[in-house]
């Protein structure tokens, strides 16, 4: 399913550049997120853009009540 290798490979990205503890909700900014998440689903070319764009205002959403910051738990 080539959505949910991009989800993992997105909790593995915010795992990476979060500066929080190893464990944690491993926070990163929505434009970091985001433009991760758009390059990653471009690459793939199997996700449909109204589909990758639904995705990115739910999470913007969520991040908005987070101060602007994504957590693995968002998705």
């Amino acid at each position: 399913n080539p959505l949910q290798s991009l989800l993992s490979s997105m909790k593995h990205a915010c795992e990476i550049l979060t500066n929080e503890p190893e464990g944690g909700a491993a926070p990163i900014p929505f434009e970091t997120f985001s433009f991760l998440y758009l390059y990653l689903a471009s690459i793939d070319g199997e996700i449909p853009e109204d589909e990758t764009e639904a995705f990115l205002h739910k999470i913007k959403e969520e991040a908005d009540k987070q101060s602007g910051m994504v957590l693995i738990r968002h998705f």
